[in-house]
């Protein structure tokens, strides 16, 4: 052999050896997990299969089986706030200023991730600006939205448009389907494809759900589904349909998952699912053998209490209960402590995240949760409940033996320490009041979304 290439040989294994040895002992480079945010429209806490339900959610339960499921998680009574809310990590009296709108000054989660380096996409109901570019502007790279540029109904129709053959916005353009497609499965299908085209790189899903609001239609698992329809005429529907749809929901859910797994990924993955307000009225859920009626729109149990599940396998130690007081505000905390990203700039600091009861390390320091939408406020801790309009000195004071069960308190008959916990709850009403620092005289506007 030619010196020459003798020495080129010999520097090549000098070199290797050299770099083995360096980097023997290293960490090997860590991925930062995926996260999956699925937040179900119009479902309560008493509609989960592991909460105790009547409905049959076999790929929730599981994932409440092999994670963590929350037993006090509170979002807003209605669409809007709670998006608001779950997004920008903050209380609604800071930053909410009327139905349907996100102020684009507002900072989200969505930004905080893409900015450490996620890939993300939100699929389902948007609710939060009809500007084009509103979901590029807040944070995410891919949409899939009903209710986006658009709304309830196509234009010169007098049909819903978000379940059979649905309208709906891919990444900012309409695109009308009319060859007996579902919208719900559209949306799951999208974040599905994404999902693989960013197997490689760490990824943000947001999916806040079509389902399961009204109107309470047919799905394409209902015997009586029909392809050809264009919509429900009736805002509300038929509740006769909303099991079914709690169903289908779940099987979106599931989808999801497997899609996970199929890939490798779900080890590595945070997914989260909750609800973003009570069930809606007209629906009557069985629950470990009581009647709970919807009460979507009011501050109550019955409107304010949803689900929470967490699924981690490579942290979460499955099959456990946490009865840690939540509520949207720490999402946003939650999401970027799990990614290594920071916190937007100035946050307030109203959310806590949940990383610490995920890990099994310990009780978060959260003693009361907070909601307020429209001049109507509460305050509550894992018993009481402090709750009425902002201003009044009135505000009604109650015991929840368990969930669904108030027991109202009469002011003059308090012990001492309720007394003590109604002056907590109290406090923090008045000292967040004056954070009310927006156009309140920009009307809500109407809207049951």
């Amino acid at each position: 052999m030619d010196v020459y290439v003798r020495r080129v040989c010999l520097t090549v294994v000098l070199l290797t050896v050299c770099f083995d040895a360096g980097t023997a002992d290293a960490e090997p480079a860590t991925r930062p997990p995926n996260i999956v945010l699925i937040m179900a429209d119009d479902l309560g806490y008493e509609c989960i299969g592991a909460n105790g339900s009547e409905y049959k959610t076999p790929n929730l339960d599981r994932l409440a089986e092999r994670g963590v499921r929350f037993t006090n998680c509170f979002a807003n009574p209605l669409c809007t706030p709670s998006r608001v809310k779950i997004m920008t990590g903050m209380y609604n009296v800071r930053n909410y200023t009327r139905f349907g709108e996100l102020p684009r000054d507002q900072t989200t989660f969505a930004h905080q991730l893409k900015q450490a380096g996620y890939a993300t996409a939100v699929a389902g109901k948007w609710q939060l600006g009809k500007q084009t570019d509103s979901p590029r502007h807040f944070g995410f790279e891919q949409s899939c939205l009903w209710q986006h540029t658009r709304g309830r109904k196509r234009k010169g129709s007098k049909h819903d448009s978000r379940y059979p053959n649905p309208a709906l916005e891919i990444n900012g353009k309409a695109v009308d389907y009319t060859d007996g497609q579902y919208g719900p499965q559209v949306c799951t299908d999208f974040l599905c494809t994404f999902i693989e085209e960013n197997r490689d790189r760490p990824f943000l899903a947001y999916y806040p759900m079509i389902l399961t609001h009204c109107p309470f239609v047919p799905t394409p698992d209902s015997p009586d589904w029909d392809p050809a329809d264009r919509g429900s005429k009736s805002y509300k529907g038929d509740a006769k349909y909303f099991p079914d749809m709690v169903a289908y929901m779940d099987r979106c859910v599931g989808q999801i998952v497997e899609k996970l797994d199929a890939l490798g990924l779900l080890e590595n993955t945070l997914v989260v699912f909750t609800g973003d307000n009570g069930t809606d009225k007209p629906v009557v859920t069985m629950m470990n053998g009581r009647q709970i009626a919807g009460g979507k729109g009011t501050m109550t149990d019955e409107g304010t209490r949803v689900p929470l599940i967490a699924h981690w396998p490579a942290v979460i130690e499955g099959g456990r209960v946490a009865d840690d007081l939540v509520d949207f505000t720490d999402v946003l905390p939650t999401l970027c402590e799990v990614a290594g990203a920071r916190l937007p700039k100035d946050y307030p600091g109203d959310g806590v995240s949940l990383v610490p009861t995920l890990r099994g390390q310990g009780d978060r320091d959260k003693p009361w949760v907070y909601i307020w939408y429209r001049g109507k406020v509460l305050a509550r801790n894992r018993e009481y409940m402090l709750v009425g309009k902002q201003n009044s000195s009135q505000l009604d004071f109650l015991k929840y033996k368990a969930p669904y069960q108030p027991q109202a308190l009469d002011a003059d008959s308090l012990t001492d320490q309720q007394q003590a916990i109604r002056d907590q709850l109290q406090a923090v009403i008045d000292r967040l009041a004056g954070e009310r620092n927006r156009d309140c005289a920009k009307k809500p506007g109407k809207g049951g979304e």
